[in-house]
C-alpha cells in the first residue's frame, strides 16, 4: 500500500498567491509547504486551486513534484470568497475530468483544505474510491463565537456545509489539541478520526543568524537602528485584529508622549474578507488618532524580505480575535523575536507564554500597551524570550508535519482499503490472481 500519488484541493485561494492580502494566508503557505515536502519524500504532489485570471495556464509546476492546476469554476475576477458555494459543482466537474484521464485510483488520497475544499473532496474521494483527509484551517462555529466588533457572522449555509465535511472525510487534521476538542465538541467528529498535526516553520527562510540579526536586518531595510518597531504581518480584517496595535500605540503615546519620537508600528498586509468593504478603514484610524508618523501601512512582502522585517522588529503583535495556530506567530519566534499574541485559539500553542512571548487575555488597548510598554523598556527580558523563541520554532519543521501527515494518510487508506483486501481485490481495484 505504498503512497504514490495526492491530490490536494485548495478551491479558494491558490498556494501560488502572495500571503497576506484578500484570500491568501497561512493556509497557502501551509499547502506549499506541505506539498514540497511530501514531494521530498517521493510523492507526487498536485493541488487544484480554482482559476481566477485569463492569465494562469493550466498547470504549473510550482516545484520538482508539485503540480497546480487551475481550475475553470465561473469568471475569472470579480467573485468573492462567500460567492465561491455556487461554483462548487463546476469545480468539481474539473477535477473529475483530470481524474477520469487517469487509470483507476491514481490518486491514492485527497486531501482537502476549508470547507469549500471539503465539499468537493467528498465527492471526488468518493468517486474515486479513494480516503477523504480534510483540514479545517478555520471553523464557522469557532469564528461566530469570537467575532470582531462589526465583524458578520458565518452564515448558516457554511456551518451546515462544514458539518457535512467533518461526517463525510475518513481523516480530520487538527492543527492542535484544542482545534481536536472543538472538533469533537462543536460538531461531533468521531474521536478516531480526528489527528493532531501542528504545522511547521520554514526553517531556513526564517532564522536569526548571528547576534547581529537585528542590526543586520534594520540596515538591509532601510530602517533606523534606535527606533522601537512593533509590527503587525496579515490580512487587514477585523478578524485579524490589525486596529487593536494601532490603539494600543496611540495609548502608549498617551501615557509617555515623549516615546513619540522613537516608537515605530509597521504594518505589512493588504484588505481581505469583510475589510474589503472598507479597505482604508486601517489607514483612516491611524489619521484620526494623529499617528502618521508613528505608523507605516505596506502591502506584504516575499518571504526573504519578510524574515528580515521579523529579525528587525523588537516585537511582533498577533492581536488576532481567532486562530487556528498563527503561523505569523511562529515565523517570528523562528527569527528571534518575542511575541506579543491574543490568548486565544492555536495561538496558546504556537506561543509560549512567559518563555517565547506573552499572551493577553481580551484586546483592551490599555492592556496591551502596558505589556507592549513592559516588554520594550525591558531589553534583557526581550533577548531572553527571544532565544527561547527561536529554539522552541525549531522543533516545528514541515518535515516533522510532512512525516506526520503521511501517517495520517497511510491509516485512512489502510482502513479505507482493508475491505477491498478482504475481497481479494489490490489497492488497485483489480482481482488479484488466485494461487
Amino acid at each position: 500500500m505504498g503512497l504514490h500519488r495526492v491530490a490536494l484541493l485548495s478551491v479558494h485561494t491558490s498556494p501560488l498567491a502572495q500571503p497576506g492580502t484578500g484570500d491568501a494566508g497561512g493556509m497557502n503557505v501551509y499547502v506549499v509547504q506541505l506539498a514540497e515536502q511530501l514531494a521530498r519524500r517521493g510523492v507526487e504532489v498536485e493541488v487544484f486551486t480554482r482559476r481566477t485570471s485569463s492569465e494562469q495556464p493550466p498547470l504549473v509546476e510550482a516545484a520538482p513534484g508539485v503540480a497546480v492546476r487551475h481550475v475553470a469554476a465561473g469568471p475569472y475576477e470579480g467573485l468573492g470568497k462567500e460567492d465561491l458555494a455556487g461554483q462548487l459543482c463546476a469545480f468539481t466537474a474539473g477535477v473529475l475530468r483530470t481524474g477520469a484521464r487517469h487509470e483507476e485510483r491514481h490518486y491514492d488520497v485527497v486531501h482537502s483544505h476549508y470547507w469549500l475544499s471539503g465539499q468537493v473532496g467528498w465527492l471526488v474521494a468518493d468517486r474515486w474510491d479513494v480516503p477523504l483527509v480534510h483540514s479545517m484551517h478555520t471553523m464557522a462555529k469557532v469564528k461566530n463565537a469570537h467575532l470582531a466588533d462589526g465583524d458578520s457572522p458565518e452564515p448558516p449555509g457554511r456551518l451546515i456545509g462544514e458539518q457535512q465535511v467533518v461526517d463525510a472525510a475518513d481523516r480530520l487534521v487538527a492543527n492542535t489539541g484544542e482545534e481536536r476538542q472543538e472538533l469533537l465538541d462543536l460538531y461531533g467528529a468521531d474521536p478516531a478520526k480526528v489527528a493532531v498535526v501542528a504545522p511547521g516553520v520554514d526553517l531556513d527562510t526564517f532564522s536569526a543568524p548571528g547576534p547581529d540579526a537585528r542590526a543586520a536586518a534594520r540596515a538591509r531595510l532601510g530602517l533606523p537602528a534606535g527606533v522601537e518597531l512593533l509590527l503587525f504581518v496579515g490580512r487587514l480584517q477585523p478578524l485579524k485584529a490589525p486596529d487593536l496595535l494601532v490603539r494600543a500605540a496611540a495609548e502608549l503615546l498617551r501615557a509617555e508622549p515623549g516615546r513619540r519620537s522613537r516608537l515605530r508600528v509597521l504594518v505589512l498586509g493588504g484588505p481581505s474578507g469583510s475589510g474589503t468593504q472598507h479597505p482604508h478603514a486601517l489607514a483612516d484610524l491611524v489619521r484620526e488618532l494623529g499617528l502618521e508618523d508613528v505608523v507605516t501601512i505596506r502591502p506584504p512582502v516575499d518571504r526573504p524580505e519578510l524574515a528580515d522585517h521579523y529579525r528587525a522588529a523588537d516585537l511582533v503583535a498577533v492581536p488576532s480575535h481567532n486562530e487556528s495556530f498563527g503561523l505569523v506567530a511562529l515565523e517570528a519566534q523562528a527569527c528571534g523575536t518575542p511575541v506579543v499574541a491574543a490568548a486565544v485559539g492555536g495561538l496558546r500553542t504556537a506561543v509560549a507564554d512567559g518563555e517565547t512571548g506573552v499572551l493577553v487575555e481580551g484586546h483592551d488597548p490599555r492592556r496591551w500597551a502596558q505589556v507592549l510598554r513592559e516588554l520594550l523598556d525591558d531589553p534583557a527580558r526581550r533577548g531572553r524570550l527571544g532565544e527561547q523563541a527561536r529554539r522552541r520554532a525549531a522543533s516545528f519543521g514541515w518535515d516533522t508535519t510532512a512525516e506526520a501527515t503521511l501517517q495520517v494518510y497511510a491509516e485512512a487508506r489502510e482502513q479505507r482499503l482493508a475491505p477491498a483486501v478482504a475481497r481479494g481485490e489490490g489497492a488497485g481495484g483489480a482481482q488479484e490472481p488466485m494461487a
